[in-house]
């Protein structure tokens, strides 16, 4: 199966910020970390969340975001982009992450991960990137970047490989998962029909198809 590499691994503690004229808390600003990193519950030791009601938990534990993305959205941007600029803890290289098929799995280092979705942009993605319209553009982008969930905790570390270990039997990908979301809600019921689809997700489907009976 392909496999890539682990370019960076990205931490960060909540911070204090200012939005619109308020006080406000996030996470979201990532910064390489050196050497190993323990990789253990629903986090990486260094790493944190500001809002346990939207971000972390089991189906958010680590977010991984493909240097080849980063490189399309210089283009875009007309600037450098660093790993961890996106809140990613993963910056891979070599691996199609928006591509992944949900509920494959990947082996990294000592640990292993299951891909679980997509990143949905929240407006402190907007904030950080200093534009209020930049969760539109990454919504239409189509680059969401993945969510995964830690199956086997054990260290991870910049330079360890990323082994597609294993595969589930759909050909939902994370791109799909975003895709329908945003636009195409016609095809909601292959949400319900995908066991390793986070099951906020799969609740979020079947609510809207039962309200379309």
């Amino acid at each position: 199966m392909k496999s890539g590499r682990l370019k960076s691994v990205n931490v960060g503690t909540v911070r204090e910020f200012e939005f619109n004229g308020k006080p406000a808390t996030s996470a979201i600003w990532k910064a390489p970390a050196p050497g190993r990193v323990k990789v253990s519950g629903v986090n990486l030791a260094g790493d944190d969340q500001a809002d346990r009601n939207v971000h972390g938990g089991p189906d958010k534990a680590v977010y991984a975001y493909a240097l080849e993305d980063y490189k399309w959205w210089e283009q875009e941007l007309g600037r450098s982009v660093k790993p961890g600029e996106f809140g990613e803890n993963f910056t891979t290289e070599g691996i199609d992450v928006s591509e992944a098929l949900v509920g494959e799995r990947w082996k990294i280092g000592t640990a292993e991960f299951e891909v679980a979705g997509p990143r949905v942009p929240c407006w402190k993605l907007g904030s950080k990137m200093g534009d209020n319209l930049f969760i539109k553009r990454f919504t239409d982008a189509l680059r969401s970047g993945a969510y995964l969930r830690i199956v086997v905790e054990g260290e991870v570390g910049a330079g360890d490989e990323i082994q597609v270990s294993s595969k589930p039997d759909h050909d939902l990908t994370v791109r799909d998962v975003f895709r329908i979301f945003s636009k195409d809600r016609g095809e909601l019921q292959r949400f319900v029909d995908t066991p390793e689809l986070a099951e906020s997700w799969r609740s979020w489907a079947k609510k809207i198809l039962d309200k379309a009976i």
